[in-house]
């Protein structure tokens, strides 16, 4: 179990996609939400003896984005935005872990069709519990938000309201089952 109520016991430990969701979302004509998630990805932590050394690794498939319609999703997908054919995978590592009060700061550099930029992830670490076969899970929740123009995702359209039909803010969130790796 924890090795303290703050953080995981020290190791590598795994993503579960099972258990884990990276979604998101991003204004829709100005008023409506429009939310995403991606289906495949991989993921390590490294959890250090000091959370200072510890670090995140993360893999998305960005051809498995489903908002649920599947026309908005190609657009998404195409040279417009995304750009999967010539850019398969969105990727984060992390450059720096720090604690907050009761949470995380975790820096790292994200990668969106070959364009890497700063971000700042808030994490939460919610715990570590025994699943019912006995496998260790560490729990964590994390958020940021992205401006998507500053990866060179700019296509828009502006509607008569005068607003945009797509939103330049793209909010993330993940909530993360992650275990040990030797499990």
């Amino acid at each position: 179990m924890p090795e303290t109520a703050t953080r995981p016991r020290t190791g590598t430990w795994k993503l579960d996609p099972a258990h884990t969701f990276v979604r998101l979302w991003a204004r829709h004509m100005g008023v409506a939400r429009v939310r995403g998630r991606f289906e495949s990805f991989r993921g390590t932590l490294e959890i250090a003896d000091t959370i200072e050394e510890s670090s995140v690794g993360v893999t998305i498939d960005a051809d498995s984005l489903d908002t649920g319609v599947e026309d908005r999703d190609r657009h998404l997908k195409s040279a417009d935005f995304l750009a999967v054919e010539n850019h398969p995978n969105l990727e984060f590592s992390s450059t720096a872990v720090r604690q907050t009060g009761s949470g995380y700061e975790v820096d790292g550099d994200l990668t969106i069709r070959g364009d890497t930029r700063p971000l700042t992830l808030e994490v939460e670490f919610d715990g570590v519990v025994e699943d019912p076969w006995g496998n260790e899970k560490a729990i964590f929740t994390a958020e940021a938000t992205i401006d998507r123009e500053d990866w060179g995702l700019t296509w828009n359209q502006v509607l008569e309201t005068g607003n945009l039909l797509v939103g330049r803010k793209v909010h993330i969130e993940i909530e993360a089952q992650a275990q040990p790796a030797d499990q």
